[in-house]
């Protein structure tokens, strides 16, 4: 190791350092690093014997002072024997039970069958909002259990295939099964006076109504907008619009006499009104 370019050193008053000296410096500078990064109070494997120099117990080895101490914790013999240490505690230590889960209780009744059922559909004359209400009858349900419903997708149920374009509707009441209608997946207006329920305790009757939101009206190419849940008519050969009968030619001969009695003008129903088609001239004959 070269000292001559250290901080008061003179160009060419030292030569290289010898494999001690520079063992040495190793160790002086570990001991200053381990002072400051470890509390050597809190190590378990520290002790100073009644000749004041200081033991590993872990090693059995013997230092003079603190950084001698130090420097031999950092070095292969004290962190191989922590390993070994480390791996022979681990194996020696009990195996340590699972944190008990909370045992939910599974509440054991038996069913006694579907509820009886009313779904009515209804369009809202203002808003033109379709709905759907049901009427669900628990006459045996159990004291204190009110009736719960929530939506479900059709990706979580295992009935049916899977399919987009339906939701259901889960109703439940104990002790009667769990009852589940099939709806349009469309998306529920949450508004107060939109979704509402009900409970009459006194007929054991449960009401659910849902409104569903309005999807955007279609603009057509005339500008008259096509009212939600209608479609617009389509054509009998694409390019070809239906044939007018104001422009249809009259009939050879002029319109036909009113019958008697008969008021207003006369005219013919537009399949009866069609010019007769032209006969085919017959064939020479060949003599």
């Amino acid at each position: 190791m070269d000292f001559q370019h250290r901080a008061g050193g003179k160009t060419g008053s030292g030569g290289v350092a010898s494999a001690s000296e520079s063992n040495r410096d190793r160790r002086e500078r570990l001991r200053q690093l381990a002072l400051e990064t470890i509390d050597i109070n809190k190590d378990p494997y520290f002790m100073k014997n009644h000749l004041g120099s200081y033991e590993c117990k872990l090693c059995l080895t013997l230092h003079n002072n603190e950084g001698s101490y130090l420097a031999h914790t950092q070095g292969k013999k004290h962190q191989t024997n922590l390993a070994r240490r480390a791996a022979k505690e681990a194996k020696e230590a009990p195996a340590q039970p699972a944190p008990a889960k909370v045992k939910v209780e599974v509440k054991k009744f038996v069913k006694i069958g579907r509820p009886g059922y009313k779904v009515t559909k209804q369009r809202d004359p203002e808003t033109g909002q379709q709905s759907l209400l049901f009427q669900i009858d628990y006459p045996e349900v159990a004291e204190g259990i009110g009736p719960r419903h929530r939506f479900m997708s059709a990706y979580e149920q295992r009935i049916e295939p899977p399919d987009r374009r339906w939701q259901y509707l889960l109703l439940a009441a104990e002790p009667y099964e769990t009852i589940a209608f099939k709806v349009p997946s469309r998306e529920i207006d949450k508004a107060e006076s939109r979704f509402w329920t009900h409970w009459n305790k006194e007929t054991k009757q449960f009401f659910l109504q849902f409104h569903f939101k309005m999807e955007k009206a279609l603009v057509p190419s005339s500008g008259v907008p096509i009212p939600a849940g209608m479609k617009r008519p389509s054509p009998l050969m694409p390019g070809v619009g239906p044939r007018p009968t104001d422009s249809l030619p009259p009939p050879p001969g002029g319109m036909p006499p009113l019958p008697p009695g008969a008021s207003g003008p006369g005219h013919l129903p537009p399949q009866m009104a069609l010019p007769p088609m032209p006969m085919r001239p017959p064939p020479p004959e060949v003599l």
